[in-house]
């Protein structure tokens, strides 16, 4: 809940700090953190590994930027470790060969060679995957660059944007001849189901990578998939998608592999997602153990709609499994973010690419190298730490696994409890025009030790910060901090017990 009130603004800024200040706090805020009313147990923060793991996965100076929280030298500079525990690995659908038993690999125009990843089973000859007709040394860096994040403690989820190419009608990755039309053959759904099995079996068995969960569709009620795109997909009607997926529960359990969730459907806005899970009948929601979800749609996307039919009703676990934008600021995602926990309620958020070609897409901007896999490649070059990967080291530093998401009633403020370390989290946003003391109510909770020297640490993004750590002082059962216009703040307050 929010109270407004009104300080004096010399009381504001003598206590917690000028040096954040550009104006004078008028409209300041109070925050009651509820610790008895929960919103769900924490499962972690990731990214997709797909294109920039392709080109870098061998580097391990950026697993340690992405999936610790050290201090990474970087470029020249010490940054301060991502620690996502979430990598999603994408099982390729293209093949350097191009070619299986007369047949040829269609190739839109218009993708660039380094958004196509090179898949294991590359022929219909065989379905053993010890035949010739599997390459298990395909896309070396992005495997590279899985196993690297598992040794750093990351748990897996295993996608596809497309089936293999010579599983498709036209043969083409990228899409069927026109949008919203099924690509992948009839006669290939089981095959599709047991090439993703294949690989989960071959990453436990041979890499060391026990995946999480399978999601067999990536964006697939998406127009976008067609002949000329720019990135391997596939549109997959609900037909389609529901006849898939209890093929791949027992491609699944054949091989041994009961444990490994299923994951559906990566629609791309939550209203699709919607539309998908009403789609689908009882059986095959049975087969469904999360509902993941894209955040493209933003704005007024009907986030708890969705948490409502998949969650309080379908008992289903649910995840923002991939979510980006050219904003390179970053404030908009940080925003977007707290929107999802707010409404959405997710337990997982995952950003689409933690290094992009478009420096305002990725937290760490990079240029690709060229070649299709044929010809040799240019390498990959690393590029800049943007503005956004400060702004998500304030969220996913901090919110760990285990934590537990609980209530302030303020779309504008998230804040996790680790109850074994009796630690609460708080993260707050400022997106008004002025300075604003936002006070945090913690009376609702049996006891608020603090720190022995009475120091409540706090980080900052914005107004000439990148994740710069500051302090505050506790109150009693309350704490006060001073929050810029469009900064990120997160506290944390030891000695809390609900």
């Amino acid at each position: 809940m929010i109270r407004r009130r009104t300080l004096l603004a010399a009381a504001g800024m003598s206590a917690f700090g000028s040096a954040l200040a550009t104006g004078t706090a008028r409209a300041d805020a109070t925050v009651t953190v509820d610790p008895s009313v929960g919103r769900g147990i924490w499962e972690g923060w990731g990214t997709s590994l797909s294109w920039w793991a392709r080109a870098l996965g061998d580097r391990d100076d950026l697993a340690d930027l992405f999936f610790t929280t050290d201090q990474v030298m970087y470029e020249g500079r010490s940054r301060p470790g991502l620690g996502f525990t979430i990598a999603r690995y994408n099982a390729g659908a293209s093949s350097w060969n191009r070619t299986a038993d007369g047949s040829t690999m269609v190739v839109s125009d218009h993708i660039q060679p380094w958004k196509r990843i090179e898949g294991f089973w590359q022929d219909w000859a065989s379905d053993d995957p010890a035949s010739a007709s599997w390459n298990w040394d395909a896309d070396a860096n992005q495997r590279a660059m899985l196993l690297k994040a598992t040794q750093r403690g990351a748990v897996s989820e295993l996608f596809a944007k497309s089936p293999m190419w010579w599983m498709c009608k036209n043969h083409n990755p990228s899409g069927a001849a026109q949008v919203h039309q099924d690509n992948l053959q009839s006669w290939n759904y089981r095959a599709y189901a047991a090439y993703l099995a294949t690989v989960a079996q071959r990453a436990k068995d041979d890499w060391g990578v026990d995946f999480l969960s399978v999601e067999p569709f990536n964006e697939p009620s998406a127009e976008y998939w067609y002949a000329q795109n720019k990135q391997e997909g596939c549109y997959m009607s609900h037909g389609v998608q529901k006849a898939v997926l209890p093929l791949l529960r027992g491609e699944l359990d054949r091989r041994g592999l009961t444990g490994t969730k299923i994951a559906a459907s990566d629609e791309t806005s939550m209203t699709a997602a919607l539309r998908t899970w009403n789609a689908f009948d009882a059986p095959t929601r049975a087969l469904i153990d999360r509902v993941n979800v894209h955040g493209y749609e933003g704005g007024a996307a009907p986030r708890a709609e969705l948490h409502r039919q998949v969650v309080t009703e379908g008992g289903k676990g649910l995840w923002n499994s991939e979510t980006g934008n050219g904003d390179g600021g970053g404030f908009s995602m940080a925003l977007g973010i707290l929107a999802d926990f707010h409404e959405l309620r997710q337990t997982a958020w995952v950003y689409w690419q933690a290094m992009d070609n478009n420096p305002a897409w990725g937290l760490v901007a990079y240029k690709p190298g060229t070649g299709d896999g044929v010809l040799p490649d240019t390498p990959a070059v690393p590029g800049a730490v943007q503005n956004k990967y400060y702004l998500m080291a304030q969220f996913s530093r901090h919110i760990r696994p285990g934590m537990k998401i609980i209530q302030t009633g303020d779309p504008r403020t998230v804040a996790a409890l680790d109850e074994q370390n009796h630690k609460l989290v708080i993260v707050a946003a400022n997106d008004g025009g002025t300075l604003k003391n936002i006070t945090f109510d913690l009376s609702r909770f049996s006891s608020v030790a603090g720190r022995p020297d009475g120091v409540v640490r706090r980080w900052n993004t914005g107004a000439g910060d990148s994740y710069v750590q500051r302090s505050t002082t506790l109150d009693g059962r309350s704490v006060t901090i001073p929050v810029n216009a469009k900064c990120l703040q997160t506290v944390e307050i030891e000695g809390v017990v609900a």
